[in-house]
């Protein structure tokens, strides 16, 4: 049985930041930070904090701007996080919220409604609360058929819950799917980190999975196949958790947002993802030659092109692999899927790309995709 993706939607913030305006807040911030602790520096007890650039950002990452859910939380030097009222239990989450306008836009891209869908997957980083799972609350908000679920696998959730929408289809556990992926990444970032205060930006995909036979859209790609692996890493790591006021002692230290060891993750995950893409063709009979597209987890430019040119044995046109980084930052699972949503209007039948993600566990999945 051949399954498709048929549609596509993207949920985009109200807010945009760019480099300048982040990094006049944590400049801002260090300057404060290195006077109160003047005395302290002079003696050598502790070293001075150092300043950010916009030209540093743009070089470590190919990050120029990103989308947020609250701006000027994030940008005041005195709080340096978004500020997003807790709602009551009567009102949408603002998780299901984000899942619903771009569920709509998807269903429209696959000429579906809500009544077609009889799975909704929420595959993202961080869930707002661990239960009523968020999905649960979409499939309310939609009005969608069946059952839902969540699940995270971090940067990789997407495209590991469009290979688990794929394989229920395959089996005849249902027949269309929807895959959301509602990301509020500034919620764990640490926007007092020179290293990574830069990285992430928000967003909302969603994708609808049916078989091809029952696509009415025109806008078809067929899944040739999905392969996922993981690999246990503390290189990306954030330890919050329901555990936390457990030990209320270590509840607000750095550890309990989004750390990475940045050269190691570039070290280890790119070699790892060159390989899962080009051992995952190989099995589908399918040379680098023949691929049209990559859509790849938008992390890092630089790490991008590696893997790129690894998989492709060659140069790499901007077109074949490109990036959204310089808009959107890196939106964790959504970013390889804004990708596809952007960049694939010009292929023609036939044509085959591959959507890869890749981040914490280690994980990364890959889906090879046709238009049909």
């Amino acid at each position: 049985m051949s399954v498709a993706i048929t549609g596509t939607g993207l949920f985009t913030p109200p807010h945009s930041i760019s480099n300048d305006d982040l990094v006049f807040s944590f400049n801002t911030w260090v300057d404060a930070e290195n006077a109160r602790n003047r005395d302290a520096i002079e003696r050598g007890e502790i070293v001075a904090l150092g300043r950010s650039s916009s030209e540093f950002v743009e070089k470590a990452s190919g990050i120029q701007r990103r989308y947020v859910m609250d701006r000027e939380g994030i940008l005041d030097p005195k709080i340096m996080a978004p500020r997003i009222p807790e709602r009551t239990q009567d009102e949408q989450s603002v998780q299901c919220e984000m899942a619903v306008a771009a569920a709509k836009k998807a269903f429209e891209a696959a000429k579906v409604t809500a009544d077609d869908i009889d799975l909704v997957l929420v595959a993202c980083s961080n869930m707002q609360r661990p239960y009523p799972a968020i999905s649960v609350e979409v499939q309310a908000a939609l009005g969608t058929r069946g059952f839902a679920f969540d699940m995270n696998v971090a940067c990789s959730s997407a495209t590991f819950g469009i290979s688990t929408a794929k394989d229920m289809i395959a089996a005849g556990t249902v027949k269309r799917a929807l895959v959301v992926s509602p990301e509020i990444c500034t919620g764990h970032l640490n926007f007092r980190d020179r290293e990574s205060h830069f990285i992430f930006g928000d967003a909302c995909t969603a994708v609808v999975v049916e078989r091809l036979d029952d696509a009415r859209s025109d806008d078809r790609f067929e899944i040739l196949g999905t392969k996922l692996v993981t690999r246990f890493s503390n290189a990306i790591r954030n330890d919050f958790g329901f555990l936390n006021r457990a030990a209320p002692e270590h509840r607000d230290e750095p550890n309990k947002l989004f750390v990475q060891q940045g050269r190691k993750v570039f070290k280890e995950v790119s070699p790892m993802v060159a390989d899962l893409i080009s051992g995952h063709l190989d099995s589908l009979g399918i040379g680098p030659s023949t691929i049209k597209r990559l859509w790849l987890h938008q992390a890092n430019g630089t790490m991008n092109d590696w893997i790129a040119k690894k998989v492709l044995g060659r140069e790499v046109a901007k077109e074949e692999a490109p990036s959204l980084l310089h808009e959107f930052g890196n939106t964790s699972s959504c970013g390889s899927i804004i990708t596809f949503h952007a960049h694939r209007a010009d292929l023609a039948k036939g044509d085959v790309g591959v959507v890869c993600s890749f981040g914490a566990g280690y994980s990364a999945g890959s889906v090879v995709v046709r238009k049909a």
